[in-house]
Order: C-alpha cells, then structure tokens, then sequence
C-alpha cells in the first residue's frame, strides 16, 4: 500500500508532526527511499548513535529534518577524516620549515666561517708580507756589512802586499849595500895598507869607515819600521779574518732564519690558495683563466706585489731574491684569487629565514598545467624580505622584465650573469657597481608569480644553470 505524499502541515498539529516524518522514507511516488541495506545499518547504529531531529522554525510553521544514525556516521566520518588531514598536513608542513630552517642556519654559519676563515687568511698574509720585506731589508743590510768587510779584507791584503814588496826591496837593497860594504871594507883596507906604506899614516881610513858605519845604522833603522808595519799588517789581517768569519757566521744564521720564513710563507700561501682553487674548479672555472684574466685588469697589480731587484754580483743573495720573488708571485696569485672569489655569485642572496619552493630544472607549470623549464631557484620569505647581490659587478637591468616582473640583472667579471625576479621594489639603478653584501631590492610577487618568492637565475654565456651548484660553493670548500 503506497504511502501517502508529503505534506506540509501547521505547527500546531500533532498529526502533521507524524505525517511529516512518515514522508522522509517516502518518494513522490511512494516508493521506499532505502532498502534493507539501508535499515539493517541503521538498527545496527541505534545503540550508539540514536536518531535525532534537528527542528526548524519560522513564523507560520515548524519544520523538522531527522538525522538517521547512518547519517551521523558519515557525517562523523568525514569530519574525522578532515580533521586527520589538517592535522598530516600541519606536521608535514612544520617538519619541512623545521629541516629547511636546520638546513639554513647551518649554510649562514658555513658562510660566516669561511669569510671569517678569508679574513684570517688576508690578514695572515699581509704579516707574511710584511715579514718578507724586513727579512729581505735585514738581508740587504747584512749583505752590505759582508761587502764592507770584504772590501776593507781586501784592502788589507793589498796592503800587506805592498808591504811585502816594500820589505823584499828593503832586503835586496840591504844585501847589496852589505855587499858594498864588504867590499868597501876590503878596498880601505888596502887602500889602508898602501896608505900606511906611501905616507905611514891612516886617518882617511878612519873617516871613510865611520860614514859607512852611519849609512848602515840608517839602514837598519828603516829596516827595522818595515818589518814593524809588516807585524801590524798582519795583525790587521787576522782581525779581518776574524770579522770575515763572525759575518760569514752571522749571514749563515741569516739566511737559515730567511729560509726559515720563505719555508712558511710558501706553506702559508699554498695553504690559503687551496680553498679557492676548490671554489673555481667546483663551478667549473679553470683558476689559470682567472689568473690570467684579473691580473691583466687593475686588480692584482699593486706596488706590494712587484718583483725585486736582482743583484748580478751577488750570486747567494740572487737566489735569495729569486725565492723571495716567488713568494710575491704566489702571494698576487693569492690575492688575484679573493678578488675573483668577489666576483663570483656564491652565496645566498637572503640573510634571513626563507624556504626553497621550486627547483631549477623541469617542473609543472603552475598557471598551465603543464611541464615546463624553469631556468631558477625560487626561495619563498616574508613580502618586502631584503634582496643582496652575491658578486661584485655591474647592474645591467633594472626595471620589468617580462614575466619576471620587476627584476635586477648583475654581471661580474667573468661575464656571469645573476638575475633577481619577481622584486616588490628596486633598490639599485642600470650602469651602477655593486659590491657582495650590498641591498639592490626587496622580495615581492610582481610579474608572472603565484605568492610572495624570489626567482634567482645565474646564466653562463647567457644560458641558465643551476644556482645550487653556486649556493653550495662556499660551503663544501671546508
């Protein structure tokens, strides 16, 4: 027997309560809405959720909707279900902000050493510097003392040559004038003798041997002040051999000490060369094309630098120089290399807290759908969060730039391009030098953007690559 249709009765009818709940199981045709299924659900569910009806009132009438248990359930059901999501998505969420905020505030403390660790090194340096010029001031100086004592030595020899020769002349002349005299001697005595037999008297004689006598008296006398200044020359000599040998002593001790300082200087140098070396090899940049470009510029060629003289007399302090000209090589090279380390876009462009949102490489278009490359690294953060420059260079853009929005393009020395999209204002102008660390805008979402976020590209050749490769630079250098 078919039920009858649904009416809508007053309020104030109890009959109309009985209709109008008899008219919920009912169709306008009046067939039955659920089947045994439905019923059997529904009894099972009695116990736990009994059957409630929700009244709804107006001004002429009153009207109710009744809730079975199995309608309950499901209402239930999905109400937990909602909920177990929100709640999978929140921690989901807040492990991914915890592990990127880990993971940042390890990249910043990374970067905070390894400048630190540059400024040790630069400071390092100059002393090295520093050291190597007053070791080479203290080595000229006792090159001069050597050579004065040299010079004075050979002076001192000439000298006792002279008298040497002075003496052997004295000598052959004293031999011949005791030879003179003997023979002068012989012919007084016959002359004595034929004296003494022609007149028998001999005082010419006399008067002859006393002259000869004082000759020789003379002789011995200048004899005598000879050998005195040879004795005195060769005093002096040995006390120059004595000086001689306390300098060649004390330039030993010397150039051990040099040695010494160009042993660690050298071991200074290699060692602080060896970071950024890494650097340029792991983005992929041969460090002899970055010496060979920055010292052909006005960086690297300062005064401190230059090479010194030779000496070409001096055969050890050539190799002294030689070595010490090595080290000022190595040390331009060492500067050559932090001013290129400037140059390059290493780093974050962001100080503060941030969290990666796309990848560079393909990915799914988020305003078509479809998979498309994307040339950057976005790093999403707070609207208005300040924008730096990672490298020392020159702006080429600033102003919109198509889908980027408002965007800022920096290229460094070696024609790398970095480029910051999506800005809410720009800080920098074209034709303008920036330095790493400086302001050149802040984060936005203007341009073909879904939220607040930087788009950050580094183009080579004026084709993208992968930012991380340069974001991780500096931190897998120690």
């Amino acid at each position: 027997m078919p039920y009858p249709s649904p009416a809508v009765y007053s309020k104030d009818s109890p009959s109309g309560l009985v209709a109008q709940g008899a008219a919920l199981w009912t169709k306008w045709d009046g067939q039955p809405l659920t089947g045994r299924l439905t019923h059997r659900l529904n009894a099972a569910l009695d116990r736990v959720l009994p059957e409630q009806r929700l009244f709804l009132r107006s001004d002429t009438d009153t009207r109710f909707v009744r809730l079975s248990p199995l309608t309950q359930a499901t209402i239930l059901g999905v109400s937990a279900l909602v909920v177990a999501w929100t709640i999978l998505a929140t921690a989901v969420l807040v492990v991914d902000q915890l592990g990127a905020s880990s993971a940042q505030t390890q990249m910043l403390q990374d970067q905070a050493t390894y400048e630190a660790r540059l400024n040790a090194l630069s400071h390092e340096r100059d002393l090295r510097a520093q050291e190597a010029v007053s070791a080479q001031k203290r080595f000229n100086t006792a090159l001069d003392q050597v050579s004065a004592m040299q010079s004075q030595l050979l002076a001192s020899e000439d000298h006792r040559k002279e008298l040497e020769t002075g003496i052997d002349v004295i000598q052959n002349t004293l031999r011949r004038t005791i030879k003179e005299r003997d023979e002068a001697r012989a012919q007084i005595a016959a002359l004595k003798t034929s004296l003494a037999k022609a007149t028998g008297a001999d005082h010419t004689v006399a008067g002859r041997a006393e002259d000869v006598a004082a000759t020789l008296d003379i002789l011995s006398s200048q004899l005598a002040q000879t050998a005195n200044a040879r004795d005195s020359a060769k005093r002096d000599e040995a006390m120059a051999n004595a000086a001689a040998d306390r300098a060649e002593m004390n330039r030993r001790l010397l150039q051990q000490r040099d040695n010494l300082i160009f042993t660690r200087l050298e071991k200074a140098v290699s060692t602080s060369m060896k970071p950024l070396e890494s650097i340029f090899k792991h983005v992929g940049i041969d460090p002899k094309r970055v010496l060979a470009e920055i010292q052909t510029g006005i960086a690297g060629n300062g005064a401190a630098f230059q090479p010194l003289s030779v000496p070409a007399d001096n055969r050890q302090g050539s190799l002294e120089i030689e070595r010490a000209n090595g080290v000022l090589k190595s040390l331009r090279d060492l500067n050559t290399y932090q001013t290129a380390e400037r140059s390059l876009p290493i780093g974050l462009p962001l100080k503060t807290h941030f969290v990666y949102t796309s990848p560079f490489g393909y990915r799914k278009d988020p305003f078509t759908g479809q998979s498309d490359f994307h040339p950057g690294q976005d790093m999403g953060a707070a609207y208005g969060t300040p924008i730096y420059s990672t490298s020392d260079g020159v702006v080429v853009m600033a102003q919109w730039y198509y889908g980027y929005g408002r965007a800022v393009m920096i290229q460094d020395a070696f024609g790398l391009k970095t480029l910051y999209g999506h800005m809410s204002q720009i800080r920098v102008h074209q034709g303008q030098r920036v330095s790493r660390g400086d302001r050149i805008g802040d984060m936005g979402s203007s341009g073909r953007s879904t939220g607040t976020h930087l788009h950050y590209e580094i183009r080579v050749a004026d084709k993208p690559v992968n930012p991380m490769k340069y974001i991780k630079a500096a931190t897998n250098v120690f």
